[in-house]
């Protein structure tokens, strides 16, 4: 289990570029929890990269993620990774019970929601701040397909406050924002 294989088979299954942009930035804000945690930056990267990679062909519930899953099982990728990614969605019934699988979970629609803030900002992500983040995340207009409880949620299960994960996850996002386009 190496990101070069992950992202092959990424870029095998997913086309649409700001679904790729997605799973980079998600990539991003898993690695730099695993960094924080002292956990194996590689696997969690991974899990980062691949958790919607089955979303373009599969998009709907319930085959994404349980299509990818089974596709992961056959490349040979581990348990815990693949449980981790079925467990971002909260119809498969997988529960999060790893920390893994909790920061994956707390950062997907965070995420997205980052990105969409940073698209209309004239600066992108480059002076985001939490309370833009916060002001936009009231407005259920803006980037409403973004599930807000999931966010919520997700800063709970990881026992995070809110304005700090999505500092830790903007700072994240920042790291690599040439690469998305922010």
């Amino acid at each position: 289990m190496n990101r070069t294989d992950a992202l092959n088979l990424l870029k095998e299954y997913t086309k649409n570029d700001a679904l790729l942009k997605h799973m980079y930035a998600v990539e991003a804000a898993m690695r730099a929890y695993a960094r924080k945690f002292r956990e194996d930056e590689e696997k969690w990267g991974i899990i980062g990269l691949l958790h919607d990679f089955d979303y373009e062909m599969y998009p709907d519930a319930p085959d994404h993620p349980l299509k990818g899953s089974d596709i992961l099982k056959e490349k040979g990728y581990p348990d815990d990774v693949r449980r981790a990614i079925l467990g971002h969605a909260m119809y498969t019934g997988v529960p999060r019970d790893t920390r893994m699988a909790k920061v994956l979970y707390a950062c997907d629609e965070l995420c997205g929601f980052i990105m969409a803030c940073s698209l209309v900002r004239p600066n992108k992500i480059a002076d985001l701040e939490v309370s833009s983040v916060k002001k936009k995340l009231k407005d259920k207009g803006f980037a409403r397909n973004v599930n807000r409880e999931d966010i919520t949620q997700g800063c709970s299960e990881l026992g995070i406050p809110v304005d700090e994960h999505i500092r830790f996850v903007i700072d994240a996002m920042r790291s690599i924002a040439p690469e998305l386009g922010l």
